[in-house]
């Protein structure tokens, strides 16, 4: 395959075919990216932070824009891809201001006349990003990335990739110099190739665990480091005193937001049998009322799916599962890349539903009898990326934080992201940290300096 063609989920038009890049090409990008390094590792920080404030201007600018963009590639709905671009905004706004003192020297008193440690940028980094969230999954890596003062490479989903040249312009109309970010239109085999190459120094991957595997195993074997940040089956407990009128909302938002297309969405509901009946009574209300049509008008809430195959798979899911003795509450009806949404009840952890990742509109609802076992249902996965407890007693449940050795917890509110906390997770969810503090220092090497005179 040498070209790319992509497709309105919505509408099943073809947008636009791409040509894939050359292997001649690739060579002479990845060579800018390093010559571009030498320099802008040695410009001065408040010049990379300015540049990045001048990014952030300019997303808020384009908002409409971008929005559209992602909505005609993978069907977003465009209030949500408007929230999307500001919320880029904000990640690039957050390392503008802080960069500089996460990258200050670290002073260590010993023996010596000086000693600290020095944080030196790497040199070239990959990042291997998916389509859900086609400018975020990016922004939150070139954001720290960039100024730490590395230079950044992109292969993007082949779905997203006007998104992805987009991003790439982006930059460079914010005046960051030719070669510090650039987007590759690679296909798959050539991933290895630029992987192995001695100009690249790690790789961030945003992704499924089939692939993170993959890339870990190539990255592995020419000793570079990656940060995989990968599925996630994040269970939602709730406990017999949760404030479901308060709190239904948030429940249901953090299963069915961007047609639950999302590795932080709530996808396992453990309910305490003393709420149950209640809980599944609002929930499906809740669930009902979601405006489900074209993602292009801004009253809908729930719109497609990014591809046929996608909501194939998430059918295929549920009819597995109600082979093995779930029900239908709500749902289970799909049009095309349309797969609407669906809650189910009797679920089972032998169940798809409840084993696998299910990146669709997919609500997996299971009763327990108290909160030990709800705590320890919520433990059954092999992911480690998140969970949420919705209960009126916080004091309780924060005792219990260590019980499930995912990579945040969340109580009385849905799992997320935010530039000023470190996200990642275990287990099959991958390791390595995004965002805050953390996150820019996946990519620099913690030099010790020790002078005596």
């Amino acid at each position: 395959m040498s070209t790319i063609t992509t497709i309105n989920p919505y509408t099943q038009e073809e947008l636009k075919t791409y040509n894939l890049i050359s292997d001649a090409d690739l060579k002479q990008k990845l060579n800018l990216a390093d010559k571009q390094f030498q320099s802008w590792k040695t410009t001065e920080i408040k010049d990379r932070c300015s540049l990045m404030y001048k990014v952030a201007e300019l997303l808020i600018e384009r908002k409409e824009t971008y929005a559209k963009l992602m909505t005609e590639e993978m069907g977003k709905p465009i209030t949500q891809g408007i929230a999307e671009i500001e919320k880029c905004a904000w990640v690039c706004d957050f390392y503008a201001k802080n960069a500089e003192d996460f990258l200050a020297d670290q002073l260590i008193e010993t023996e010596a006349e000086e000693s600290f440690i020095s944080y030196d940028p790497l040199g070239v980094i990959l990042a291997i990003m998916p389509w859900n969230y086609p400018f975020w999954q990016v922004m939150r890596f070139a954001a720290p990335t960039l100024m730490a003062g590395n230079t950044a490479l992109l292969k993007h989903a082949s779905s997203t990739t006007q998104c992805a040249l987009e991003i790439q312009k982006l930059f460079e109309d914010a005046g960051f110099p030719e070669g510090c970010f650039q987007t590759l239109l690679a296909s798959h085999n050539q991933i290895e190739t630029i992987i192995s190459d001695d100009i690249v120094k790690a790789v961030s991957l945003t992704g499924s665990e089939g692939v993170g595997r993959k890339i870990a195993e190539i990255a592995g074997k020419n000793l570079k480091k990656v940060v995989l940040e990968l599925g996630g089956n994040n269970a939602c407990i709730v406990l017999k005193d949760a404030d479901l009128d308060k709190h239904i909302e948030t429940m249901a938002w953090a299963r069915m937001q961007n047609a639950g297309q999302s590795c932080i969405a709530a996808k396992r509901f453990i309910v305490v049998e003393d709420i149950y009946g209640e809980f599944l009574s609002k929930f499906k209300a809740k669930v009902e009322s979601y405006v489900v049509g074209n993602p292009m008008d801004k009253k809908t809430e729930i719109a497609t799916m990014a591809s046929v195959g996608l909501a194939e798979d998430v059918e295929e899911q549920v009819k597995k599962s109600l082979d093995k003795g779930a029900k239908v509450v709500y749902g289970n009806k799909r049009e095309d890349a349309r797969y609407y949404p669906t809650i189910l009840e009797n679920v089972t952890a032998e169940m798809p539903v409840f084993k696998e990742e299910v990146f669709g509109p997919v609500a997996a609802i299971i009763k327990v009898k108290d909160e030990d076992e709800a705590f320890e249902m919520a433990s059954k996965s092999r992911f480690g990326l998140g969970s949420m407890v919705f209960t009126k007693n916080t004091d309780k449940s924060k005792k219990r934080i260590g019980d499930i050795a995912d990579g945040a917890f969340f109580i009385n509110e849905l799992v997320k992201s935010d530039p000023r906390l470190p996200f990642g997770g275990t287990k099959a969810s991958g390791y390595g940290r995004e965002l805050s503090k953390e996150g820019i220092m996946e990519f620099v090497n913690a030099k010790t300096v020790y002078i005596k005179k």
